[in-house]
């Protein structure tokens, strides 16, 4: 019965014009081994293996599918990535120098990966901290094109996704986020953040599931 209640709260009416596909941080630095956090690691690496194997068997597919959807109906598909404006990355966030995070500009750490890449004149938003909402002109974009749903995918799960949705939500935001386009370093970090977020800051929903209702 509760979970009946919570989801009344989301359902949402998926105008095309005011819902758009956020695909975020699906690019060289954070999703493939030999860039970026990923430099030492390899696709069958003992801590990474499930999140390799994730991405790829997975979440490029299902984002891929998505955004087609989106794209056949004439749908905002946007794309965030990590990529400083600077070449020594001074204007990055103190949390991101603090970690090391650094994505250089023009580099191939910052391109989105092809299985997932951009197409024709899709927006691509760059940020130098982990949330989009709070690091970038997003809320003033999204609202100039008149959006108010947005569906959030890419990694990490429990990171810029989880931040992006919370912050998208208390603004005001109606977010469904997919579950199988999403992706954390490992298994449990991935549930746990789907468990706190579902009914609360969003909706989460399979890829398939929302599809049909698309």
């Amino acid at each position: 019965m509760e979970d009946e209640k919570l989801y009344s709260k989301f359902e949402i009416d998926l105008t095309k014009e005011e819902t758009a596909l956020l695909c975020i941080d699906m690019q060289y630095y954070d999703t493939t081994p030999g860039f970026g956090f990923l430099k030492e690691k390899k696709y069958d690496d003992q801590e990474y293996g499930y999140y390799f194997k994730r991405l790829n068997e997975l979440v490029f597919g299902n984002v891929f599918k998505l955004q087609e959807k989106f794209r056949s109906h004439k749908m905002e598909v946007i794309h965030i990535k990590i990529e400083s404006l600077t070449d020594d990355g001074r204007d990055r966030s103190a949390s991101h120098k603090r970690i090391g995070c650094f994505v250089k500009k023009g580099t191939k750490d910052a391109e989105i990966v092809e299985q997932v890449a951009p197409q024709g004149d899709e927006i691509i938003i760059t940020k130098t901290a982990s949330g989009v909402f709070n690091a970038t002109n997003i809320d003033y974009v999204l609202k100039n094109m008149g959006i108010k749903n947005l569906v959030m995918t890419g990694v990490l799960t429990n990171e810029c996704v989880e931040n992006a949705v919370r912050a998208a939500a208390d603004i005001g935001y109606n977010v469904i986020m997919i579950n199988d386009a999403t992706a954390a370093f490992r298994k449990e970090l991935h549930e746990n953040t789907v468990k706190a977020l579902d009914g609360v800051y969003c909706h989460v929903m399979n890829t398939k599931d929302f599809l049909d209702m698309l």
